[in-house]
């Protein structure tokens, strides 16, 4: 079983069009879906994942609403676990995160440059512990974005004095930071958080990916793709060459994931 713990698709009316915004944000990156829900679905079948999480990300106060109910509709469907997001600065963004929870969604996205703060910000404490509180996930975008110029709201320095507030599982996504390797080396791994592989293929270093597994720990790696920015084909390139046993790639690819998810 393979599960991709990080996963990207939009309303359809929209999905064209936000594609091609965040890859033109990102310097020209090629896109391997239409950015539809169903676009994901056939990559997929395609690439021979069974799961995929989706990761919506509210960019302002008036969206949270339809992006979580854009996440439950995902839900429903049996190729997804879709996850909700709040604006942090949203006034009833507390609330939020209790009709996420009501949805029955099991975690939520939250993204520090499209969001606009720093994971270990104090005004984050009252999110954190709601979130905490609900027995929510937390994927945060994790390092350098592309899109954005530094600083960064979310490096490993940031994301390591961040944890401290939650009593629920966190995920820093990207190896826990895109082009950060060298400070999650340092400062992430071994800590309580999981990191997923998304974006690692052609971006991490076959020997700080190495280093990473082997400190962190596999049982708190996570498979991901980061699609439509990257494939499944891609990510377990990286991985095959990392002499891994089929007992530790297991986990990676979905042992791990199923625990957390609880399926």
């Amino acid at each position: 079983m393979v599960i991709d713990f990080h996963t990207h698709a939009f309303p359809d009316k929209i999905a064209l069009r936000a594609v091609e915004k965040l890859a033109d944000a990102s310097g020209g990156l090629t896109p391997y879906t239409d950015g539809t829900a169903d676009g994901l679905a056939r990559r997929m079948r395609e690439s021979g994942v069974d799961l995929s999480v989706v990761l919506s990300i509210a960019t302002n106060a008036h969206q949270q609403r339809s992006v979580n109910d854009f996440a439950a509709e995902l839900d429903q469907r049996e190729e997804f676990v879709a996850f909700g997001s709040v604006f942090p600065d949203a006034p009833d963004a507390l609330e939020e995160l209790e009709r996420i929870a009501s949805l029955g969604l099991r975690g939520v996205k939250l993204h520090p440059d499209y969001q606009g703060f720093d994971v270990d910000d104090a005004k984050m404490i009252p999110l954190y512990k709601k979130i905490s509180s609900l027995g929510l996930i937390t994927v945060f975008h994790a390092g350098v974005d592309y899109g954005f110029a530094p600083p960064y709201g979310a490096t490993p320095d940031k994301m390591k004095r961040a944890l401290r507030y939650f009593d629920t599982p966190v995920v820093a996504a990207h190896f826990g930071g895109v082009d950060c390797y060298v400070d999650v080396l340092d400062l992430l791994a071994g800590e309580n958080v999981y990191f997923d592989t998304s974006f690692g293929y052609s971006m991490m270093p076959k020997y700080y990916a190495l280093k990473i597994i082997e400190r962190h720990g596999v049982d708190r790696m996570l498979f991901g793709t980061d699609s439509p920015w990257h494939t499944a084909e891609m990510e377990m390139r990286l991985l095959s060459h990392l002499s891994l046993t089929d007992a530790e790639l297991d986990r990676i690819y979905s042992g791990n994931a199923k625990r957390l998810l609880r399926l």
